[in-house]
């Protein structure tokens, strides 16, 4: 039987003054609230509108205010970046990712990806200076999905953190494929060459 042939009676609610819908049942699994969640961040944004009870308006012009936080947010945490305070650059960066984020679903997603690619790629490199390595690489991971060709600062910064952290077969994995986007980048290509080396010298102290 496929999964349109069953149905799941979903006990839900409204909420009479906010609209808001919320589930019934005391244990509610975490996609159905995820789901209620997106549907009613949607409503709230249409009703946000200029003039709402129409049709969404189309893709562009965007909402300059947002775009200008976010660059104003990201520029906050590119400040704290230089004087060292990587952990105050963190909070910044993660205040323009909730921020682009939140863009309402008709504006248009390359523009969002453009966004999420450098707050994430920049957040990835304040934690790899405070030697948090898995945040930095999931963040460097986060950067690349958004924007995989012309983004070399995040594919050697996912590798440089599984180097830090002992996982050189991945990292070799992460940078050929890197290399493969990006051509024969220079801190790709000498990344590389240092986790061959650090490989051979695992080999050999197996072998002896």
């Amino acid at each position: 039987m496929s999964d349109l042939d069953a149905f799941d009676f979903l006990p839900l609610q409204i909420d009479p003054k906010s609209k808001a819908i919320s589930s019934a049942h005391p244990s509610a699994s975490r996609a159905l609230e995820s789901e209620l969640a997106a549907l009613n961040n949607l409503h709230r944004s249409l009703h946000a509108l200029d003039t709402p009870h129409i049709v969404p308006p189309p893709p562009v012009p965007v909402n300059p205010k947002r775009s200008a936080n976010i660059n104003k947010l990201r520029e906050s945490g590119n400040s704290e970046y230089r004087k060292q305070r990587y952990a105050e650059a963190v909070k910044f960066y993660t205040l323009g990712l909730q921020m682009a984020l939140a863009r309402p679903a008709w504006e248009p997603s390359q523009l969002v990806r453009e966004e999420l690619h450098a707050l994430y790629s920049n957040r990835a490199q304040a934690h790899m200076h405070q030697g948090n390595w898995p945040e930095g690489a999931i963040d460097a991971e986060a950067s690349v999905e958004c924007k995989r060709q012309g983004n070399a600062k995040a594919w050697f910064r996912r590798g440089r953190c599984l180097v830090e952290m002992g996982r050189l077969a991945e990292a070799r994995e992460w940078v050929t494929r890197g290399l493969e986007f990006e051509g024969e980048e220079k801190e790709l290509s000498e990344l590389l060459k240092e986790v061959d080396g650090k490989l051979d010298e695992e080999k050999g102290r197996r072998d002896a």
